[in-house]
């Protein structure tokens, strides 16, 4: 007969061993949370899935030839599919340096669309940017663009009204906000102010490494994604969706995008106005 001590024994021995266990299985089930990316990211879109006017869009036989060289990097497809670019939209890119996103969204949003298409006074070193943005303009398939010439200081930076914009796209230019001094906290209200509601802010940037916050924004042009989403999520936006379409996992992440363009990691952000 088993004795009460050794029953008592037993019992003991197999309480510890279940509250092991499930130390354990919480470790597993709860990990780090600052290791932990907000949202999980999507697979790149299917390209039967991509819609027709975006196909279209991309494939445009009169698409300046050194866009063209671009696209193999940048995936424009998915770009445009994953923020969910359509016809008829009224959408804004900001900072859009020679115009290459501005095109693309000019392209698919089509005559019913509108594009407010925003740039900076640009320094001497960077002039011929703004002039091939502002010659891309004259041309008759970009007439849905509206052109805005004003520094992010400006209080009126979208010169739209509020609630009116179905998507406002920043493309690899947010890191530059931080050695420009620009006020991000404002241009970020202000983005929020011109969405409808559920209206989409999406963002695409160079990744740096985690922790670095923006520290790496002027010297290698990269910025933590994990930065990015707080800044643009106490704007009042919602981070509804991610992308791997441009990651690229072989990226040391230590050089600027100039000597590799097209082949750094980047995260691809869709935020959401509630």
């Amino acid at each position: 007969m088993i004795s009460i001590r050794t029953t008592i024994i037993c019992a003991v021995a197999l309480g510890f061993s279940l509250a092991m266990m499930n130390n354990r299985n919480q470790a597993v089930a709860q990990p780090n949370p600052a290791l932990m990316a907000k949202i999980a990211e999507s697979a790149p879109i299917p390209s039967e899935q991509i819609p027709a006017p975006v196909k279209a869009a991309v494939a445009a036989s009169d698409r300046p030839a050194q866009d063209r060289e671009l696209d193999t990097g940048r995936k424009p497809e998915q770009m445009l599919a994953f923020f969910g670019i359509g016809p008829g939209m009224k959408v804004a890119d900001l900072f859009a340096g020679g115009g290459y996103t501005t095109e693309l969204l000019s392209r698919v949003v089509g005559p019913d669309g509108k594009v407010y298409s925003q740039n900076p006074d640009f320094p001497e070193k960077y002039k011929k940017i703004g002039e091939a943005w502002e010659q891309r303009l004259k041309e008759p398939a970009l007439s849905n663009v509206v052109a805005i010439r004003k520094p992010f200081s400006a209080d009126d930076l979208l010169p739209v009204p509020p609630g009116s914009l179905d998507a406002v796209v920043m493309n690899m230019n947010y890191h530059d906000l931080v050695g420009m001094g620009v006020d991000r906290e404002k241009v970020d209200r202000e983005v929020f102010a011109a969405l409808k509601s559920g209206g989409v802010f999406g963002i695409i940037d160079h990744s740096a490494k985690p922790g670095t916050g923006v520290s790496e924004s002027t010297t290698i042009h990269r910025i933590d994604q994990s930065t990015v989403e707080s800044e643009i999520e106490q704007a009042g936006f919602k981070l509804a969706a991610a992308s791997s379409a441009l990651r690229n996992p072989s990226d040391p992440r230590t050089e600027g995008p100039f000597k590799h363009r097209g082949q750094t990691d980047r995260f691809m952000l869709k935020f959401v106005k509630p």
